[in-house]
């Protein structure tokens, strides 16, 4: 069987999320960032931020070890199908070092970050001096050359809102599962159109393409996009007017209408008979004074 991974930029899917996540809250997002001058195009995403703090809007999406970080700069190396391996760490630290030289930034200014999604066996963190500090899934190394290097491992990562968006590329199902039903509860209502295209294409593809799918040997933004945006069709195509209402907050679903749209269907007696009689006082007074000016 061929894995549906096996040709799939799971960095670039990551990024689409990223981006669409952190661009509108003011964190600048790239995908395959060139680390050095005339350097090629390398497989790691690079977060931005202008502030020197993180806004409260910021941190309800960002997860734990890289929203308490205090760098401009914050590099992310994402491995979904490899696991934490002597590879992927000197990959990291390269990257690093890198950067920080061609950009001509201080130790403070960058921190790099290698995002897991297959959780790390404790021999393999043991090797390299990675203990847990703070918050499950969240690891730093006691050996000096790799200290800058903070490893995030995405199933172990708490079920928190702000920790579901990256649990959504957890290499458990199990993980995958609450990060999508977390996001569901609290988020997905209010993200952009774009987003939550993007999350239901993910949860598609998770959850119910066949591992053999030739189509989805090599998985890109586009397919994502179209499969989430396809399924938000199907769904609604298939809710009474009364369910697609209730999906919706009344206020914002109103504000969507122009006065006369909202009144169409309705005579004078029906919509009359829902306002206040300080309402009514005011329409007898507004009536007055157009009779007036005519």
């Amino acid at each position: 069987m061929t894995s549906k991974s096996s040709n799939t930029s799971w960095h670039c899917l990551f990024g689409t999320l990223l981006k669409n996540l952190l661009v509108p809250v003011g964190i600048t997002v790239y995908v395959e960032v060139p680390i050095m001058a005339k350097s090629p195009q390398v497989d790691i995403l690079l977060l931005k931020r202008e502030d020197t703090q993180w806004t409260a809007e910021q941190l309800a999406l960002l997860p734990d070890g890289i929203r308490e970080s205090q760098a401009s700069h914050l590099l992310l190396e994402f491995k979904y199908t490899e696991s934490l391996s002597e590879n992927a760490l000197r990959q990291s630290i390269g990257y690093d070092f890198f950067y920080k030289q061609h950009q001509k930034l201080t130790e403070k200014e960058v921190q790099t970050f290698l995002l897991i999604a297959k959780q790390p066996k404790p021999d393999r963190l043991k090797k390299w001096g990675y203990m847990s500090i703070q918050n499950n899934g969240v690891y730093r190394s006691q050996y000096p050359l790799l200290r800058d290097i903070t490893l995030l491992s995405l199933n172990e990562l708490n079920d928190e809102p702000h920790n579901a968006w990256v649990k959504c590329f957890a290499s458990r199902k199990t993980e995958k599962k609450k990060a999508f039903s977390i996001l569901r509860q609290t988020a997905l209502k209010s993200a952009t159109s774009q987003l939550s295209y993007f999350i239901s294409g993910l949860w598609q593809h998770w959850f119910f393409e066949k591992e053999d799918d030739e189509i989805m040997k090599k998985l890109t933004e586009k397919q994502v996009m179209e499969m989430g945006k396809m399924w938000g069709d199907v769904f609604f195509a298939h809710l009474t007017p009364k369910e697609v209402v209730d999906h919706f907050n009344k206020e914002e679903l109103l504000a969507q209408f122009t006065p006369a749209d909202r009144l169409a269907g309705l005579n004078p007696a029906d919509w009359l008979s829902a306002l206040k009689f300080q309402e009514l006082d005011e329409i007898e007074l507004y009536i007055k004074k157009l009779k007036q000016k005519n």
